[in-house]
Order: structure tokens, then C-alpha cells, then sequence
């Protein structure tokens, strides 16, 4: 009988450590579309859960790293939100393609515009960034979730040198070791494909031209040859008729 109670109340702790584990770790991310390689492009998800039972979710706001500026930062619409980019000034500018970039994007607010998110769902915010830096491992985003009953929750908190997660943790985007290509192997393979794609098109098209070139000649020589044949039909009939006449 003691062994039943004390498994059950063993069973009992358990549970409520897992619904307490489980709001916690239902919080603001960023995730990449495949990798985010140092140097590269990626495009990036923040993942935006909401966490209240009686309020929705009605505004994020992102804010992107100052120490490792991205020169390329273009967000993707996404339906019933209104975006807002806000840049400020580089201290020292950054060279891209031969361009030097004195600002750079150092806000992305998304508000809900005939949208929200409701309790127990989530959305998701992608962004397009570029170049990742080549000198750092990781890139922290601090967001700031805002909801409809004015709450406002800052995951700010960037992660402890221990490993621990903080209460209120910031999106932290892993950098993998650079790619051969900075724009990705992706993009490279699409761009092969079409160029493929159009040599095949070209040696088609010239393949046709050949053809139709070569059936437009024997069409020409088989004419030339039936009028010729005509001609010389009609020549040898002209030289009978003309024996005939003289015979008579």
C-alpha cells in the first residue's frame, strides 16, 4: 500500500513538472530554412508561440544584432500583419560587392493588422538575411511579444556561459562553418539547372533550324529535278511532232 502511494505520488510530481516545464519552453525562436552558413544567405523563421489563455498575441518586434550588422535584411509578407523596417547608422560601414553600406536594419516590427495570434496557436515571421558573419558562431535576436490586454514580454535574456536557459530567453541563431558558395549550394544547383536547361533549349532550337534547313533542300532539289524531268518530256515530244511534220 505504501509503495502504491508513494508511485503515485512519484507520477503526480512528474506531471506537474512537465506542465510547468512545458510553458516555459514556449518561447519566441529563430530557426533557418536549411543551414545558415558563416558568410552565407539564409532565410529565417521566427517562430512566435502564443502562451496566454485569455489574450492573444498582437505584435513582435525583433531586434537584430548591432556587434555583427546584416547588410541584407528583407522580410516576407505575411497575411493580416503590417510590417515596419527600421535601420539606424554603422559606425564602421560595411563593404558589400564593392559597395560600401553606412545603415543597416536594426528593427523588424510585425503588428497585427485584421490578424492575431490566438491562444494555442503560433505564427510564423520569415526574413531573408545576408552576409552572415564569418567571425561568429551564433547571432542573438532579441524579441519583444506584445499582447491585445497591453502584456508585454521581452525575450531578451541572452544564454549563460553554463548552458542554463535564462526565464526569458532570446532567439539565438546557430552559424555553421561556411559554405564553398556564400550564397549556397541551392542556389547553385538551381543556377546550373537553368543553364543546362537553356543549353538544351539552344541545341533544340539549332537541331530544328538544321532540319528544317536541310528538309527545305531536298523539297528544292526533288522540284528542280521534276521540272526538269517535265522539260525534258516536253522536249523530246516537240522533236517527234517535228520529224512527223517533215515526214509529211
Amino acid at each position: 500500500m505504501n509503495l502504491s502511494r508513494i508511485a503515485l505520488a512519484g507520477g503526480v510530481a512528474a506531471s506537474t513538472v512537465l506542465l510547468i516545464a512545458g510553458p516555459a519552453a514556449a518561447h519566441v525562436s529563430v530557426q533557418p530554412v536549411g543551414e545558415a552558413a558563416k558568410g552565407g544567405y539564409a532565410t529565417l523563421n521566427f517562430k512566435v508561440p502564443n502562451e496566454r489563455d485569455q489574450a492573444s498575441t498582437v505584435k513582435l518586434e525583433v531586434n537584430f544584432p548591432t556587434d555583427h550588422p546584416l547588410s541584407s535584411v528583407t522580410p516576407q509578407a505575411v497575411p493580416g500583419w503590417k510590417i515596419t523596417i527600421d535601420k539606424s547608422k554603422l559606425d564602421k560601414p560595411l563593404e558589400v560587392h564593392g559597395k560600401k553600406i553606412t545603415e543597416a536594419v536594426s528593427k523588424v516590427t510585425w503588428t497585427a493588422d485584421d490578424s492575431e495570434i490566438a491562444p494555442g496557436y503560433f505564427q510564423q515571421f520569415p526574413v531573408s538575411v545576408g552576409a552572415l558573419p564569418e567571425d561568429a558562431d551564433q547571432l542573438v535576436f532579441k524579441a519583444i511579444q506584445t499582447y491585445d490586454n497591453k502584456e508585454v514580454v521581452r525575450w531578451i535574456e541572452e544564454p549563460t556561459a553554463g548552458g542554463e536557459e535564462p526565464d526569458s530567453p532570446a532567439p539565438v541563431l546557430k552559424l555553421t562553418a561556411a559554405a564553398d558558395d556564400h550564397h549556397g549550394g541551392a542556389a547553385d544547383d538551381a543556377k546550373e539547372a537553368d543553364d543546362h536547361k537553356a543549353a538544351d533549349t539552344e541545341a533544340s532550337a539549332k537541331e530544328s533550324s538544321t532540319a528544317a534547313s536541310s528538309s527545305s533542300s531536298d523539297t528544292t532539289a526533288r522540284t528542280l529535278g521534276i521540272i526538269g524531268i517535265v522539260i525534258g518530256v516536253a522536249g523530246v515530244a516537240f522533236g517527234v511532232l517535228a520529224g512527223r511534220r517533215r515526214s509529211a
